[in-house]
């Protein structure tokens, strides 16, 4: 992407960073990444996002100026869905920073500017998700210019929506000159992926999982170039060994996709993709229902895959023991249950051992987030990624607008 450049030797960052910019005594609007699940009693169910943004934060007040914190939530399609709202947000980050945040009910217009003019130094504001409003997701310049009436300087710590040409992300730093730069969590995300990924230790091996193929076809397609091997489990797996004439039993499968996974297992990098030799089935879900193990392209009628099988668990441990860098989105079985979430363990227990011996483990995707929390094995890795979108186009070397939009240092070559 371009973001290093050389300098007498050393590498540097060619966007400002916090470092760079004068954080005393202002008002610093800061572009956080607060998607997170909440459940349907307004409790927040993750706190990774929230948490990653903390070193940004204390950086704000420590110098004794406030923060002024925009984030989107879900998906409202441009208009005040309840649901939605950041204000559970507000309640937990505040139990985080261990003073009270703030909360404004929208995120511009007279009541914001209000509550923005009577912060104080180290306070916190949240403003209220900003995909309430249509012209986040247009990147309407008008509402990027309200929202940026907020603050003196703009500083984006949301490297999980970087990807994305969006009002809060991209648009508003036009009305920021010369004072737009990276935060914390962000030049974490971009050192490290720029360090492992850009020129990743071989072998290289991906590894993908999921439900469905309809949502991981991006992830296939911007990784199978770059790896040695990319390991499919999970649901998505069926639709594949289907495609190419498999026999899956009830094994979930998106038919409306088996010619595009057909064209992906006949493709020019097919020979890079393994798929799972055998599974583990079962009836349905509920604990205590008879589990067999059969060849994943003869899967009975009336069975479903649900997990990876012995031989299919042991050739992709074979295959993390053996790579330099690993890439894992997505689990392999259903790990919710405890019966069929032996493969996504496994996977996770070696990724663990791959990080201690020196390899690098880069884990992306909430739902490998989720297992990784599980199974109590979320600190061990050598990095997890709070981007989706943003880290696989990273890994394909794609402009991320989040940052290019960012202030250029003054860089002597």
């Amino acid at each position: 992407m371009g973001l290093y450049v050389s300098n007498n030797g050393s590498r540097q960052f060619e966007k400002l960073s916090l470092d760079d910019i004068p954080l005393a005594g202002k008002k610093i609007m800061v572009r956080v990444d607060f998607n997170v699940p909440i459940d349907e009693d307004g409790n927040v169910r993750d706190f990774t996002r929230i948490k990653a943004a903390l070193p940004t934060i204390h950086n704000i007040l420590d110098y004794d100026s406030s923060a002024i914190l925009l984030s989107h939530l879900g998906r409202p399609e441009g208009k005040r869905v309840e649901k939605y709202t950041l204000k559970p947000v507000a309640k937990e980050l505040s139990k985080l920073l261990g003073l009270t945040v703030k909360f404004a009910p929208d995120c511009i217009g007279p009541e914001v500017a209000k509550m923005v003019d009577e912060l104080g130094p180290g306070e916190v504001l949240l403003l209220e998700n900003v995909r309430f409003h249509p012209g986040e997701a247009t990147n309407d310049p008008e509402f990027a210019e309200a929202l940026a009436q907020s603050g003196d300087l703009f500083v984006n710590d949301a490297f999980g929506a970087a990807h994305r040409h969006e009002a809060s992300i991209s648009g508003i730093t036009k009305f920021f000159p010369n004072c737009a730069a990276a935060g914390r969590l962000m030049m974490r995300e971009i050192r490290f992926l720029d360090r492992a990924l850009s020129e990743p230790r071989r072998p290289f091996i991906g590894i993908v999982g999921g439900a469905k193929i309809s949502s991981k076809l991006k992830t296939i397609h911007r990784l199978l170039p770059r790896v040695d091997k990319m390991l499919i489990g999970g649901g998505m797996a069926y639709t594949m060994i289907k495609a190419m004439g498999g026999k899956i039993g009830d094994s979930i499968c998106e038919e409306e996709y088996l010619e595009t996974a057909r064209e992906i297992m006949m493709g020019p990098e097919a020979h890079k993709i393994v798929l799972p030799k055998d599974s583990i089935v079962a009836t349905d879900l509920e604990y205590g229902t008879e589990r067999q193990t059969y060849p994943s392209d003869n899967i009975p009628d009336g069975w479903k895959g649900l997990d990876l099988g012995r031989e299919a668990r042991a050739e992709f441990v074979n295959y993390i023991r053996e790579a330099g860098t690993v890439f894992w989105n997505g689990p392999v079985g259903m790990f919710e249950s405890e019966p069929f979430a032996t493969g996504t363990r496994a996977i996770a227990r070696n990724l663990v051992n791959l990080t201690a011996d020196g390899g690098i483990a880069v884990v992306g995707g909430g739902d490998s987030m989720a297992a990784l929390r599980r199974f109590n094995l979320h600190g061990p890795m050598t990095h997890v990624s709070t981007g989706g979108g943003s880290l696989l186009e990273y890994i394909e070397s794609k402009p991320l607008p989040g940052i290019e939009a960012l202030t250029d240092r003054s860089v002597k070559l």
